[in-house]
């Protein structure tokens, strides 16, 4: 049978439920596609504690191998290599150990434990006890950070649960300064400036977050701000300007030059934010943000363009977050003692971004989006334009005037309603507008009158009003006046009302003090005035 040829044996475009989504397609960012190429494994399968803490050896050289720490039960257990494989286990004396800090040469390496002691070790070598042993901590000593600016490899900041803040020098083992109640409750986060070698940030369960200055000792910190939730971690962004605190579900983005004013806000995760780390990306050099939660994600926020960029899911409430300082790395420690890991191979996402190229352009196919018309100014929606269009150049701008606020009593003696502005402008208390409304109603000729027509209630506020502002020199003038006709012409109104004789009663009372002081000061005057003469002749 021969085949009908006037019928294309391929149609010339696919039925729409062949069609890829839109959506998915949208979903497929140059971000989100580069956070998608690492391949996730576990580092350590079975912990058997929570991995409370992770950390990077600063970057010494390019091309060098990542070593990173983390710290679980007593131990601290370190990793190095391409892909990482675990190295050495230092034992912290068998207490739980927290907080490993690497110093700026990747040399030394220092942790906290729980009874309080910090203790300094080789990071190179698996060497049989401490370096140094730092003792002044009651509690947890949750908080251990070597200074990153300047290449100091001397000094080391310490802060734990017993709301003690303390600045080694390390090869003396003794304190260069300590401030016993840096905060009202525990201290779980700290950072330290990359901009500044004496500048260290800490966040603690009370809320608030402090920045102190090594040079200053303790006199107390440079700056304080509240977060408004139980601060888990601070980390100094990468200008050293910025600083990201992680409380609550909730993390904030603060410019601590500007005096800790409060930039950005994140609301991203939905249970407790534990960890916030810097991710450098390795395809464009960019630095991101990276928030961990006990909700299982890890999330990558856009601190310059202040939008999230990614999320990446695990299995596990997450406690820790760390990434490698080339970028290739990220880590992330869960409560239930599994460190996940992720690996990019940048070899092998080229080629598959290369092959993906090939084979989409052969088999793939997206209908093309259609184009979007330009408008012009002869289209009716050219003219149906929102506010939120900018003008282009040879567009004539016309500014909507600002609606000037007037206040009620304006409003009413607009309308001619005499009494009404006077009762409006007393029940508001300010003497300025007060003093403004009646000195209207005297250019009026209608202030006599106004006094003459008020009830009981709204007399009883202007003779408070009286009682309060009628000697301060400013209204003196226009008030004792007023004063007086009040009183002449309501006399019979104070006499019959109670609250009335109480107000006259301060009134009076207010006037006695008034003349005594006056007396008071004609006698100084007195005295005052001989010794002028002498001192003129």
């Amino acid at each position: 049978m021969a085949a009908d040829t006037s019928k294309p044996f391929f149609p010339a475009a696919p039925h729409s439920a062949l069609l890829p989504s839109r959506s998915a397609a949208s979903r497929a960012s140059p971000e989100g596609s580069y956070w998608r190429s690492f391949r996730s494994s576990e580092l350590v399968s079975d912990a058997g504690f929570p991995v409370t803490d992770l950390t990077f050896a600063p970057a010494v050289a390019d091309g060098a191998s990542p070593t990173l720490a983390a710290s679980w039960s007593t131990s601290l257990h370190v990793f190095s290599g391409d892909p990482l494989e675990k190295l050495r286990r230092i034992s912290v004396a068998g207490d739980l150990a927290f907080s490993p800090s690497f110093r700026c040469d990747g040399a030394l390496l220092a942790a906290g434990d729980k009874k309080g002691v910090v203790r300094v070790f080789r990071a190179d070598k698996a060497a049989a006890g401490a370096l140094r042993t730092l003792r002044a901590h009651a509690a947890e000593t949750r908080v251990v950070r070597y200074p990153v600016a300047g290449g100091d490899k001397l000094h080391l900041l310490t802060a734990g649960d017993d709301a003690l803040l303390a600045y080694w020098d390390v090869p003396s083992e003794t304190p260069v300064f300590s401030v016993p109640a840096a905060h009202r409750d525990y201290i779980r986060g700290g950072a330290a400036s990359p901009a500044d070698p004496n500048i260290f940030a800490t966040g603690s369960y009370d809320r608030s977050i402090k920045l102190w200055d090594a040079r200053t000792g303790n006199t107390g910190p440079s700056l304080s701000f509240s977060h408004g939730e139980l601060v888990e971690s601070v980390l100094f962004l990468p200008s050293g300007g910025l600083l990201a605190t992680a409380g609550g579900n909730v993390v904030k983005i603060w410019d601590v030059i500007g005096g800790g004013q409060l930039v950005h806000s994140v609301e991203s995760h939905v249970k407790t934010v534990m960890d916030l780390a810097l991710g450098k990306m390795a395809n464009t050099g960019e630095t991101r943000l990276l928030s961990a939660g006990i909700d299982g994600y890890v999330k990558s926020f856009d601190f310059g363009m202040l939008k999230m960029t990614h999320s990446l899911r695990y299995p596990q409430p997450l406690l820790s977050v760390a990434c490698s300082p080339c970028g290739s790395v990220v880590v992330a420690g869960s409560a239930k003692g599994k460190i996940y890991m992720g690996n990019r191979k940048k070899k092998a996402v080229d080629e598959e971004e290369e092959g993906m190229k090939s084979v989409g352009g052969e088999i793939d196919w997206v209908s093309p989006e259609p184009e979007k018309s330009v408008l012009r100014p002869n289209y009716f929606r050219y003219f149906r334009r929102g506010q939120n269009e900018k003008a282009k150049e040879g567009d004539f701008v016309i500014e909507k005037p600002k609606k000037v606020k007037i206040a009620e009593h304006d409003k009413l003696l607009r309308k001619f309603r005499h009494k009404d502005a006077l009762v409006s402008a007393l029940a508001k208390n300010n003497p300025r507008s007060v003093v403004a409304v009646m000195e209207e109603l005297v250019a009026r000729r209608k202030l006599v009158r106004c006094i003459g027509n008020l009830d009981n209630e709204e007399l009883g506020l202007l003779l408070k009003f009286l009682h309060r502002n009628a000697t301060l020199p400013r209204y003196a003038k226009l008030l004792l006046c007023l004063a007086n006709k009040v009183v002449e012409m309501r006399e019979a109104d104070i006499r019959s009302d109670e609250k009335l004789r109480v107000h006259m009663r301060n009134l009076k009372r207010m006037v006695a003090e008034e003349i005594q002081i006056q007396h008071t000061l004609q006698g100084i005057q007195g005295m005052i005035s001989p010794m002028l003469a002498l001192a003129t002749r």
